[in-house]
């Protein structure tokens, strides 16, 4: 069992820059990928950016040179940051682990809005 707390998300004028945490607790060890995902209203939830096995990432392209995540193992945290925002930024956004080496991610957090004006 893992648990995921997100933290961070807000209002921003566009243009500004927010940063989301996200903290793993329980079975860490199990975790193969981790990172962030995205939900807009009235749209599928998409992969933002996350760690691949190895320290590589699989990012968005329409977040590549703008989000950075970075992580801090001592702390089991996963950081989003998050620059240049744009209103179609607009979104909750959620932390995810995989744990079951299937393709899936099966632990999620409760999510974080963030929420970008124009």
């Amino acid at each position: 069992q893992v648990t995921l707390v997100e933290s961070g998300g807000g209002t921003v004028q566009s243009g500004g820059s927010l940063r989301l945490s996200c903290a793993a607790s329980g079975n860490v060890f199990e975790i193969y990928r981790m990172g962030w995902f995205r939900q807009a209203p009235g749209k599928q939830r998409e992969l933002v950016v996350v760690f691949l096995p190895g320290g590589s990432t699989n990012t968005l392209n329409s977040v590549k040179g703008r989000f950075t995540i970075s992580r801090d193992n001592a702390k089991n945290t996963v950081y989003l940051q998050m620059n240049s925002l744009r209103p179609d930024d607009t979104a909750v956004y959620y932390c995810a682990t995989d744990t079951l080496l299937d393709g899936s991610y099966n632990y999620w957090g409760q999510g974080t809005q963030v929420t970008v004006s124009s």
